[in-house]
């Protein structure tokens, strides 16, 4: 959990200075709807990147070993960070800055593809079997907690500085965080990855890199089913968290730090869904678990429109409720369908499927929202929900039948 939120809290210091930083800083140039879709340009290359981040650091873990691939990918993660806190503004350097900019989240896409250890595929694999639903939630529960600690430095100086200080230096401080940060949780997760018992477990169960294309050749369809499958939460991850502070701030007379203390109260609601998604999954099984949460997320998708463009309440309503739906939902979003890898395939299969769950469902999300909104309508966050869950349901089915044929 402390390494995985600390990966969450550096995208999510990303995510919320996209809306209340970059625009004025890196792109004064055009106006601050225009300069919200640029960084949040900017904000998908992460996710375009994570995989070719995957597949180089397989290849420094087949090299050099596990522990000095983690180091290497904590490392470029806080240090991609922590420089986004020591760029000039355009108004310094011009294109440069953002160049600069695009460069630091580049490393932050490479850093978390490389930051793969294996332990949800571990931790699914070795749960009693009517506790796997526990199991996989336990890593997730490093979303809200990493949006938490970001979403509340931002607060606290939103609400605590002028604006010229807050755009001058005062968004630095949660990107200069962000590397002590990632120091911790490093020094954490090796205390479990060099371990002769993790190490001992990974090779009992064949957790390693394997031959990429020959991955794709034999089970390629098995990473895009287990993409689809979670795309459901994956859609609604950015829609709840980035999106809406966007919207609020261009089009909306709610006072942003009310806002980012309801997204704070909400990351908890989340946090505390996430376990009740462990018991439930344990209950009725994961997959009918994500199963019927897709069918909720639809459902939340046709009452929006409504909720965002209610005022202050209607919003506030659609933070707290998608929270919840997050956490039910994203906590058992892991490996739902990692089973269906053969073992040597397991440890890249899970690796690239959930890298490919973020590319589709979340990579564009507040781009694709944002701007759709402006030129449609709010009706365009109900389609793209609905179009996750639909993709969860469709994949889920596909799945079953699937699963049906071997047995």
């Amino acid at each position: 959990m402390i390494g995985r939120a600390s990966e969450y809290f550096d995208f999510f210091v990303y995510g919320i200075a996209s809306v209340l930083v970059f625009p004025a800083v890196f792109f004064p140039y055009v106006d601050r709807l225009e300069g919200t879709l640029y960084a949040f340009v900017l904000f998908a290359f992460a996710f375009v990147v994570r995989p070719l981040g995957t597949l180089a650091g397989m290849q420094i873990q087949r090299r050099f070993g596990r522990s000095t691939k983690l180091t290497v990918a904590l490392f470029l993660l806080g240090s991609s960070t922590a420089g986004m806190a020591l760029l000039p503004s355009y108004e310094s350097m011009g294109a440069t800055a953002i160049a600069l900019l695009a460069l630091c989240r580049i490393g932050q896409g490479l850093a978390l593809g490389g930051s793969w250890d294996g332990l949800p595929s571990l931790l699914a694999l070795n749960a009693p079997e009517n506790r796997r639903g526990w199991y996989a939630m336990l890593g997730q529960l490093g979303a809200p907690l990493g949006f938490l600690v970001a979403c509340s430095l931002f607060a606290y100086l939103w609400g605590n500085l002028s604006s010229a200080d807050f755009l001058g230096w005062g968004w630095r401080y949660p990107f200069f965080a962000a590397f002590a940060i990632n120091v911790v949780a490093l020094f954490a997760r090796l205390r479990l990855v060099v371990t002769h018992e993790y190490e001992r477990e990974l090779e009992a169960h064949e957790l390693e890199p394997c031959n990429v294309r020959e991955l794709f050749t034999m089970q390629g369809h098995n990473v895009f089913i287990g993409a689809f499958a979670a795309l459901a939460s994956f859609a609604l991850f950015h829609i709840i968290t980035v999106f809406p502070l966007s919207w609020v701030r261009l089009y909306s007379d709610q006072v942003i730090g009310e806002f980012l203390t309801v997204q704070i109260v909400g990351a908890l609601l989340a946090a505390a869904a996430m376990p009740i998604s462990g018991l439930v999954a344990d209950r009725i099984g994961r997959r009918r678990t994500l199963g019927t949460l897709a069918v909720l997320i639809a459902v939340f998708s046709l009452f929006a429109p409504l909720l965002l463009d209610g005022g202050t309440l209607g919003q506030d309503i659609f933070i707290l409720v998608g929270f919840v739906l997050l956490g039910l939902s994203y906590g058992q979003s892991a490996g739902t369908v990692t089973a269906n890898f053969l073992p040597r395939f397991r440890y890249s299969g899970a690796a690239l499927t959930a890298d490919l769950a973020w590319l589709i469902g979340a990579a564009f999300a507040p781009l694709v929202a944002l701007a759709l909104s402006v030129r449609f309508g709010l009706v365009s966050v109900t389609f793209y929900l609905l179009s996750g869950a639909v993709c969860t349901l469709l994949a889920l089915r596909v799945n079953r039948a699937m699963s049906a044929v071997r047995d």
